[in-house]
Parts: structure tokens; sequence; C-alpha cells
């Protein structure tokens, strides 16, 4: 009899370095279109206008990574402490660790001896991952990764960040507000779509969200830098 492999890929495991990118590269995007779309609305030149946009690239992609090393950082020793406290328990308390096991699976639907023999097992063959994964909810799956976290949001933020830079340099000077911001809504909208199907979700849905959210900030700078109304060069 043949064996038939199965081996499935869930949307779950690309939890790590999918929700960096898509942050990454939509935070990218709209800050630097953003920034441009306000520099430009006040009146000021093109150069002025890519100086300010490039700043804006390599200080949002610095300060990207360092944000999403600090933040999961914290995730990771918040992990590791809890780790540290079950192994304590584990070493201290075995029985009453049994059998808070025993009734994590008496909730999730086994009945009680069913529910003592698996946990029994489990523990036997690894305590500390089996408490970890059903207790404390902590798997490789979802394990956070720093430094993953931090590199891949800073290059998709630079990516990001590109988009509005070229388009600057493309456009005609008095045409620049209006097709750095309807190109920037366009890119949104594939970029919000491209994150959804990543993700397993729905194409219109994603791409709605991002794009409003990137409008309503243009919108909002584009205000600022009307109103002010004077070059910053």
């Amino acid at each position: 009899m043949s064996r038939l492999s199965h081996s499935e890929i869930h949307m779950v495991h690309r939890i790590g370095w999918l929700r960096a990118a898509v942050l990454g590269a939509n935070d990218g995007l709209v800050s630097t279109s953003s920034l441009v779309v306000g520099v430009a609305a006040a009146g000021s030149d093109k150069p002025e206008v890519l100086i300010a946009g490039l700043a804006g690239l390599m200080a949002g992609a610095m300060s990207m990574a360092a944000g999403e090393y600090v933040s999961v950082s914290s995730q990771t020793d918040a992990e590791q402490a809890d780790l540290a406290r079950e192994k304590r328990e584990l070493a201290e308390t075995p029985d009453a660790e049994l059998e808070e096991l025993t009734q994590i699976y008496v909730a999730r639907g086994l009945d009680r001896d069913l529910a003592t023999k698996v946990a029994i097992q489990l523990t036997e063959r690894d305590a500390l991952a089996t408490h970890a994964r059903d207790e404390l909810g902590i798997s490789e799956t979802v394990t956070a990764h720093p430094i993953q976290a931090a590199i891949v949001s800073a290059l998709t933020f630079a990516v990001g960040a590109v988009i509005p830079l070229v388009i600057t340099l493309m456009a005609p000077a008095a045409q620049l507000v209006s097709v750095v911001a309807g190109t920037t809504l366009v890119a949104l909208a594939i970029l919000g779509a491209a994150g959804a199907s990543a993700g397993g979700a729905g194409l219109v849905r994603g791409a709605v969200r991002v794009t409003f959210w990137g409008a309503l900030a243009m919108a909002a700078t584009a205000a600022v830098g009307m109103v002010f109304g004077v070059s910053v060069g």
C-alpha cells in the first residue's frame, strides 16, 4: 500500500514576517507620500520635496527597524519569563501541573479519563513544550523573532518609500501633488490586496482598508501644507 504524503502550509505560519512586511511597506508608502504631498502643497520646489522624501525614507526605515526590534524583543522576553516560570513549577509541583493540563483537555472536550491519559503521555514526552503550547499558547509557529522583524520592516519600508520618490522625479512640478497622491492610492490598493491574499483574507476588503487610511493621511498633510502655505526651501 502506498503512503500518501500530506503537507500543509497554513497562513499562520507566515505571521512572523508577514505582519512586519505589510506594516513596513504600508508605512513607507503612506508616510513618505504624505510627506511629499505636504511639502509640495506648502509651495516647495521639487528638489526640496525630494530631499524631504529621502530624509523621511532614511529616518522611517531606521525607526521601523528599531521599533520592531524593541517591540518584538519585549514579546520574546515575556515568553522566556513565562517559560522559566513554567519550568520551575514543573519541577516543584508536577502533580498540580499535570492536573492543570488535564483540566485544559477536559475543557476542550475530552472526557476525564482520556484527558488524563493524554496529559500523562505528553508530559512524559516533553512537559515544558506541552505546557508552553497548550497552557501558554507559545509555539514555534508564533514565536517572535526580533531581528527578522526588524530587517523585514526596514527593507519593506524603504521599498514602499521609494515609490512616491520615483513618482516625484517623473511627475510634472505643477501636478506633483495630484500625481503622487493618485499613484499612491493605486499602490496602496495593490499592497492591501496583496497583503490580504498572502494572509488568506478578502482582496477587496484588504485594498479598501489600506487605501482609506492612506488617503486620510495624505489629505491631512496636504491640508497642513496648504494652510501654512510657505516654502521649506
